[in-house]
């Protein structure tokens, strides 16, 4: 099943690999999530963990998110995502994943919201043609005819102006170029959906091998050992 992890995207660069190519990269900034719930088949139907990213002011926060975040012995968190599988069944709750559990050369899926873009006309949401841009023509970047009298309505699916951007976005098969444990950090080839500062989702890409189940002993941080390598830092 998937193993995954939250995360916030830091911006892009170039890195060289081995081979001396260099390669385009996305930074992602991945501090430890914490496992704030567990899902189990026999109370809820199905196997997931309920991931918990960076703190949330305590003035946005409300009874039922501190409640939550108490029976973890953590802080109300920001962000909340579960990640579905048994991948994550063997540890315990308040427990914290990092980017150890990834590795340099593993193939991942990574979910963003992509950049919105506000009202938009068919040049730009769909790609069409302009008309003529001479002066006699006074029809530059409009849709075009909309289909035939006879249906007396506008057909389903047709291609017109409207909301541009701002949706669920999932690219797959993105390798990990390197995984950065010392500052928290995933160099992923390529580009991915967001914009800077905007949350991911890091995946096991769902058409490479199922993950087994992890084992905490050697993936699990407790919450003294992330706070005593920031104040080493």
């Amino acid at each position: 099943m998937a193993k995954g992890i939250l995360g916030t995207k830091v911006g892009m660069t170039q890195v060289f690999d081995e081979d001396g190519r260099l390669v385009p990269v996305t930074v992602v900034s991945c501090e430890p999530n914490v496992i704030l719930q567990k899902k189990t088949v026999e109370n809820d139907g199905y196997e997931a963990v309920q991931l918990g990213y960076k703190d949330k002011r305590p003035r946005s926060v409300k009874k039922a998110e501190a409640g939550n975040a108490a029976k973890s012995d953590s802080k109300p968190k920001r962000y909340v995502k579960e990640i579905a599988g048994n991948t994550f069944s063997n540890f315990d709750v308040g427990q914290e994943i990092g980017v150890n559990i990834f590795e340099a050369g593993e193939v991942v899926d990574v979910t963003g919201t992509s950049k919105g873009k506000g009202f938009q006309g068919v040049v730009k949401r769909h790609g069409h043609s302009t008309s003529a841009m001479t002066h006699g023509s006074r029809y530059h970047r409009g849709p075009g005819t909309l289909g035939p009298i006879d249906p007396n309505h506008v057909l389903k699916g047709m291609k017109l102006p409207g909301h541009m951007g701002a949706e669920t976005v999932t690219i797959q098969n993105l390798k990990i170029v390197n995984v950065d444990e010392a500052r928290n950090l995933l160099l992923i080839s390529g580009n991915v959906p967001g914009p800077k500062r905007g949350l991911l989702v890091v995946k096991h890409a769902v058409k490479s091998d199922p993950v087994k189940p992890l084992d905490p002993a050697q993936y699990a941080q407790s919450p003294e050992q992330t706070d005593s390598e920031e104040s080493a830092e």
